[in-house]
């Protein structure tokens, strides 16, 4: 069978993880994986077990999920700022054998029991492969729509997409992965560490995000891949324009890759400008980890998230789940097929069975339309941004889009709201540029004149800022939320 990180079993002296000031070749951090390894087994810990992992930033915490991955063991990770609630939940439906933590001292009452994370040499050689259907992670779902569901996902899934994702970015040995994302998302973990690993390059991980310190890690040497969120690249066109040293910098990374939610077209050309490079989109969920990605060789495509990676099958569906193939703009929703697809919620076969069919489409939730040449336009999920008004269909993200065009718009997020007479009304809330007043009747004219006047928000409402999640993106059901209780 083969291994999911394949270096970590013919290691070399190449740098192969970095966290401040702290660094582990492939060969220390081999021995580093294979003592945390027998550590567990002497707590009882064998593979296939499920192992919490408490993800606060720092070396050992990339140690250890890099360990349970290499053998065998399943990972159960722990956002840091879990509340009790929804960790008793995670802790009760996962039920690890055991629980890990940098410094479990400070998590006593919340983890009792939790094993220290140590970085120190290993005893002999990491155990044999795991069966790549086996599972390597339980990942949690935000729970935007009740208690978060644990998705299963196997080794297969993560070899397979982080392959695809390889030869779509022409990633190699020679390429460090730079991020400042957390450890318990699809982003940093399967991506920017596994991904680094098995390409078998290195990881800088930055435990919080810089612009400056950002930019100056991609330009510390070799060729550089900087995996963000749209938030971040906000912050970095920012500095950029601001101050010369970060745009030089930042125009050394060999490609800028975002995620996680749309990178708006403006702040595609401000990163251009000031690096001389654009931004390369991608678009994946928990469940399917990614399935679409801009290709390194075609350069920048704002606004689409570019065509499925080799070997996905995707198709947009209407609402009987029939495949639509039309390429004239109309919204439908998002099905996706392949080795990719995660084994299904913990637990729940009921939630399971909602979301897939016995062909094996996953149903994703999310609505787009489809270009010519086959690259997808993420629109929206279709729980929070399909708005039905007056008999019409609209797409709140293509109202965003044209919001974000007016310069003095910073963010913003577009909801439908109940109304008696249109079924639900658009309701743009918007956070304004510092300095800047747009009106609200002037940025409702401007949809209605790039759009279609029925894409006119009702309302315009300015806001200090956006309630969002742990990797940037708007939680948009807070808005809905909060002006149900008004």
């Amino acid at each position: 069978m083969s291994a999911l990180l394949p270096t970590l079993r013919a290691p070399d002296d190449r740098v192969a993880l970095r966290y401040d000031d702290r660094t582990l070749s492939h060969r220390e951090l081999a021995g580093a994986c294979a003592a945390h390894l027998a550590r567990l087994a002497d707590h009882g810990v064998q593979p296939g077990d499920r192992v919490g992992v408490w993800t606060h930033p720092g070396l050992e915490t990339a140690v250890a999920l890099a360990a349970h991955a290499a053998g065998g063991l399943v990972s159960v990770p722990l956002n840091p700022k879990l509340g009790p609630r929804e960790l008793g939940h995670i802790l009760s439906d996962a039920a690890p054998r055991r629980v890990v933590a940098a410094d479990p001292a400070n998590l006593a009452d919340a983890t009792p029991g939790a094993i220290a994370i140590r970085v120190e040499p290993g005893p002999g050689a990491l155990p044999d492969p795991a069966d790549p259907s086996s599972p390597a992670l339980v990942l949690y779902t935000s729970g935007t729509t009740g208690p978060p569901k644990g998705a299963v996902i196997t080794r297969r899934n993560i070899a397979f997409d982080l392959d695809a994702l390889a030869a779509a970015w022409e990633q190699t040995p020679e390429d460090t992965v730079v991020h400042a994302l957390p450890l318990f998302h699809v982003h940093g973990l399967v991506l920017g560490l596994f991904g680094a690993l098995r390409a078998g390059g290195a990881l800088r991980w930055l435990g919080r995000f810089d612009p400056a310190e950002a930019a100056a890690a991609l330009a510390a040497g070799g060729p550089t891949l900087l995996f963000g969120v749209p938030t971040m690249y906000h912050r970095l066109a920012d500095a950029a324009e601001a101050d010369p040293t970060i745009a030089r910098d930042l125009a050394a990374a060999r490609l800028l890759i975002s995620g996680s939610a749309g990178l708006p077209v403006r702040e595609h050309r401000r990163v251009e400008a000031v690096a001389g490079r654009g931004v390369l989109e991608r678009y994946g969920l928990t469940e399917t980890l990614i399935n679409c990605s801009v290709r390194a060789s075609t350069g920048p495509r704002p606004g689409t998230v570019g065509p499925p990676l080799d070997g996905v099958e995707l198709r947009l569906v209407n609402d009987a789940r029939e495949a639509v193939h039309s390429t004239d703009g109309t919204l439908a929703e998002i099905a996706v097929r392949g080795p990719h697809v995660f084994d299904g919620y913990l637990n729940r076969p009921d939630a399971t069975a909602a979301v897939s069919d016995a062909d094996g489409w996953f149903y994703t939730g999310d609505l787009a339309t489809r270009d010519a040449d086959g690259a997808i336009r993420i629109v929206g999920r279709r729980a929070t941004d399909l708005i039905k008004t007056g008999g019409f269909k609209v797409g709140a993200g293509e109202v965003e889009a044209a919001l974000l065009e007016d310069p003095g718009v910073a963010e913003v997020a577009v909801v439908g709201l109940p109304d008696d007479d249109l079924g639900e009304r658009i309701v743009a809330f918007v956070v304004a540029r510092a300095g800047a007043a747009p009106s609200a009747d002037a940025l409702a004219d401007r949809v209605a004149s790039e759009l279609t006047p029925h894409k006119r928000p009702r309302e315009v409402r300015f806001v200090d800022a956006l309630p969002r999640n742990a990797m940037g993106k708007v939680v948009k059901p807070r808005l809905v939320a909060a002006e149900r209780e008004r």
